[in-house]
């Protein structure tokens, strides 16, 4: 679901901060707050959330119970949003190529990597493992769309800078964060709220490391960085994208209030803006300034997108409210 429309954004042109220097220049800042993430962490075991003694065997080599739509107690909106969010966890193997590939395998930088790698791994695990054990989803409409999925892979667009991709990840951590929390509130049942929950906080921890790389970035390279929040927020686009049907699921899961256009604006954009102080950051040069103020015209008129998103979807909701009614 492409979030915002997508634009063309000027070149920011060159600077003396490379990648390589950057990445150096931030390697004690990504040593702080990965030392600072460990002691916050809290071991979880997602197997606790998955109700085992639900499950049973299903057609096929077992010769159990085929799947069918009655068996399964989450609510529609929960199955699509639940599957979308399933789907976007699998590819981690492509995200973990990307982020080894950009920031590297060594020092703290590279154990940040792989510890954020084996954290996101859990969540797919626990979501799968939920979803087969309860029936909530067709298993073999599931694993077809997983391997569609992954076969595709993932190519980030932001891999041609280090930047970039900090920038991109500190929005995109929160808005899954919010995509899970949202999806267990409105699944239905009160085991997949307490699991997603859980993956939840892992992705504000998540959002809460790059968030404040972000802040240390701006600080020593104010222009190139703000050049790279305004170019990933003018055209942000969720990692999940690639997925079959992506953008059905996705009109779906913004009209049942998962995901939208409101949320993204109010609780994704708008709380990392104002914990960095973007809009307010002095001493900018000529490119930093031009990013600025492109990123404050862009928040302007996507709120008044979201407003006019919100009558649409009061209306739909309202004209289905009558039909239930009616009938």
């Amino acid at each position: 679901m492409t979030i915002a429309p997508v634009q063309s954004s000027p070149s920011l042109g060159s600077s003396g901060w490379t990648d390589a220097r950057l990445i150096l220049a931030l390697e004690e800042v990504v040593e702080k707050e990965l030392n600072r993430h460990l002691a916050i962490a809290k071991e979880w075991m997602p197997h606790e959330y998955v109700p085992w003694g639900q499950g049973r065997d299903f057609d096929g080599v077992l010769g159990g119970e085929a799947w069918s739509l009655e068996q399964s107690k989450v609510t529609p909106l929960g199955r699509v949003s639940l599957v979308v969010n399933l789907l976007t966890e699998d590819n981690l193997p492509s995200y973990h190529h990307e982020i080894a590939t950009m920031f590297g395998r060594e020092g703290a930088w590279g154990t940040w990597v792989h510890r954020w790698t084996a954290e996101e791994g859990r969540h797919g695990i626990a979501i799968r493992d939920y979803l087969l054990a309860t029936r909530a989803v067709d298993p073999v409409e599931l694993e077809r769309a997983r391997m569609s999925h992954m076969s595709e892979g993932f190519e980030s667009d932001n891999a041609h800078s280090m930047l970039h991709s900090v920038a991109y990840v500190a929005f995109q951590e929160l808005a899954t964060r919010i995509s899970h929390r949202n999806t267990g509130k409105y699944a239905g049942d009160p085991l997949a709220d307490q699991l997603l929950a859980k993956i939840a906080n892992d992705e504000n921890l998540h959002m809460v490391f790059y968030r404040n790389l972000l802040k240390a970035a701006l600080e020593i390279a104010p222009d190139q960085a703000m050049g790279a929040i305004a170019d990933v927020v003018t055209d942000f686009r969720m990692p999940g994208h690639g997925i079959p049907g992506f953008e059905r699921a996705a009109a779906q899961i913004a009209i049942g209030g998962v995901y939208n256009l409101r949320i993204h604006h109010d609780d994704v954009l708008q709380p990392v803006l104002r914990h960095l102080r973007v809009m307010e950051v002095t001493g900018l040069g000529p490119e930093g300034l031009l990013a600025q103020d492109r990123l404050g015209a862009f928040l302007d008129g996507l709120d008044a997108q979201a407003t006019k998103f919100e009558e649409r979807q009061a209306a739909l909701l309202a004209r289905r409210e009558a039909r239930r009614n009616a009938g």
